[in-house]
């Protein structure tokens, strides 16, 4: 059973880091593409950074030099981490982890940011 599980989420004020993780099991993850997304209320769903089997990385413009994605390909399980930093009352959302290999994509069930004075 494929599951991709998210942890790390919570409540930090403006300024703070906070560092989320997504591990997936179920299947062969290795070769896939890890990504976060991420939805706020009333907003669509958005991608924040991805980072590809062979480590390549991409980001949204919005967290820039503030995110660090990474990943920890271990042999029956893929992690994935976000590291954020300096976080704004704007990252405050619902994150969500995503793996895709076309033409399949997994979903984690996402995780609460808060970011609040």
């Amino acid at each position: 059973q494929v599951q991709l599980v998210e942890s790390g989420g919570g409540l930090v004020q403006p300024g703070e880091s906070l560092r989320l993780s997504c591990a997936a099991s179920g299947s062969t993850f290795n070769p896939y593409t890890m990504a976060w997304y991420r939805q706020a209320p009333g907003k669509q769903r958005e991608l924040v950074a991805l980072i590809t089997n062979d480590g390549v990385t991409n980001y949204a413009d919005f967290v820039k030099g503030r995110f660090t994605i990474s990943r920890d390909n271990a042999k029956n399980t893929v992690t994935v981490y976000l590291q954020m930093n300096s976080l704004k009352p704007e990252d405050t959302a619902v994150y969500y982890c995503n793996a895709f290999l076309f033409p399949r994509t997994y979903w984690g069930q996402g995780t609460q940011v808060t970011v609040s004075s």
